[in-house]
């Protein structure tokens, strides 16, 4: 009896001895697993537990083509390493079999540079490259229809990998919008040998307006007529927007537009003039807004300041107090001067700081320079 145990607990041992070092330091696996994919991944290095914790349903699943897309994007020219973090993001990746990885890579390589870009889009963009194989007929046709445009490809690309979505769909959809972009764009002004760069920069700025409804960018358009916007005043807002001006609604535009100009008991005319200067403006809520009037004034800076440089109320109240300490401490008081150094991007801001602090550095006078000496 002893020695059938100790037979027993020898195979036992013999088992776990065959079993992968990387398996064998891993939580058992869940009986539902497909053993085969876990060990394919625990060699290629990629994080089982985050799958687990995340997509835990992929490595359940079967038939799985984890060496074989492995195998494909080390083609591209992927590392291991980034190749571990692909699968790990998008464990998805393993469900698409070689000839659909295979036709995705022809299908970007259309418009991408070369591999070495395709593979940055990927490992960013996992889901956008990793598609199913019913899009590929709409992800084509859609590509077509952008290069018919003349579009720079690498606006393409931007578009594919951030708003896939707006390929996987049927072409036709994409042609209403393009087209209720451009008929707006001469409509209001905007001239035609210039509306291909004027259309790349807006769907690089939100690759995501192709997939609202044309109704909501005239809608808007519309409400913002009636509120006394001039024909070339639109153009200039559709264009700062960009393409943001299909997240907007009329009746949010109504309630923050008539907040900001009781708070600031400004005239309508007034008003538009800040929302041309500050096109952000529309987006903010009444709650936003209140707080970023509040931190502003709590700080000493007065009304008519925020009025003369509106587009100090694109920043946060933390960014603002922040800025506010940094420009004080080279002796600028914001309470009596102009708002200009204290908004604007952080990059606007190091460098109007960095003006401030030569100023203060430079010496009022050359000391090695000679004097001057009376004739």
């Amino acid at each position: 009896m002893l020695r059938l145990i100790a037979a027993t607990l020898c195979l036992r041992c013999q088992r776990v001895r065959a079993l992968p070092a990387n398996l064998r330091s891993c939580a058992t696996l869940s009986s539902a697993e497909n053993r085969h994919t876990v060990e394919a991944l625990y060699n290629l290095s990629v994080d089982i537990q985050k799958i687990r914790k995340l997509k835990g349903w992929v490595l359940h699943q079967s038939p799985v083509y984890v060496r074989e897309v492995a195998d494909l994007l080390k083609d591209m020219g992927a590392s291991g390493a980034i190749v571990a973090r692909i699968l790990a993001l998008h464990p998805e990746a393993i469900l698409c079999s070689p000839d659909q990885v295979r036709a995705q890579r022809e299908l970007w390589m259309s418009v991408c540079r070369n591999q070495t870009e395709l593979v940055g889009i990927i490992e960013k963009f996992p889901a956008s490259f990793f598609t199913s194989s019913s899009h590929h007929v709409n992800q084509r046709d859609n590509i077509a229809y952008f290069q018919s445009l003349h579009l720079n490809k690498r606006i393409i690309t931007k578009l594919m990998a951030s708003a896939p979505q707006s390929f996987s769909r049927p072409v036709g959809q994409n042609e209403v919008m393009v087209c209720t972009l451009q008929q707006a764009y001469l409509e209001l002004g905007g001239e035609e040998a210039n509306m291909r760069i004027w259309l790349q920069k807006l769907l690089s700025q939100n690759p995501f307006v192709l997939l609202k409804p044309p109704e909501v960018l005239r809608q808007n358009l519309l409400f913002l007529r009636d509120k006394g916007f001039t024909t070339a005043e639109l153009l200039r807002l559709l264009s700062k927007l960009r393409g943001f001006v299909t997240e907007l609604n009329p009746d949010s535009m109504r309630h923050t537009l008539a907040y900001a100009q009781d708070t600031m008991g400004c005239s309508e005319a007034e008003l538009r003039g800040i929302v041309l200067e500050c096109p952000a403006l529309l987006y903010y809520s009444e709650t936003i807004l209140a707080e970023r009037f509040q931190g502003l004034l709590g700080s000493g800076i007065r009304m008519a300041q925020i009025i003369e440089t509106p587009t100090v109320l694109e920043l946060t109240t933390q960014i603002v107090n922040y800025r506010i300490q940094r420009l004080r401490a080279h002796g600028y008081d914001i309470r009596t001067g102009s708002l200009k150094p204290l908004s604007g991007t952080k990059k606007d801001f190091e460098m109007s700081y960095g003006k401030l602090q030569l100023r203060r550095e430079r010496p009022l006078f050359n000391p090695v320079a000679p004097l001057k000496a009376d004739d």
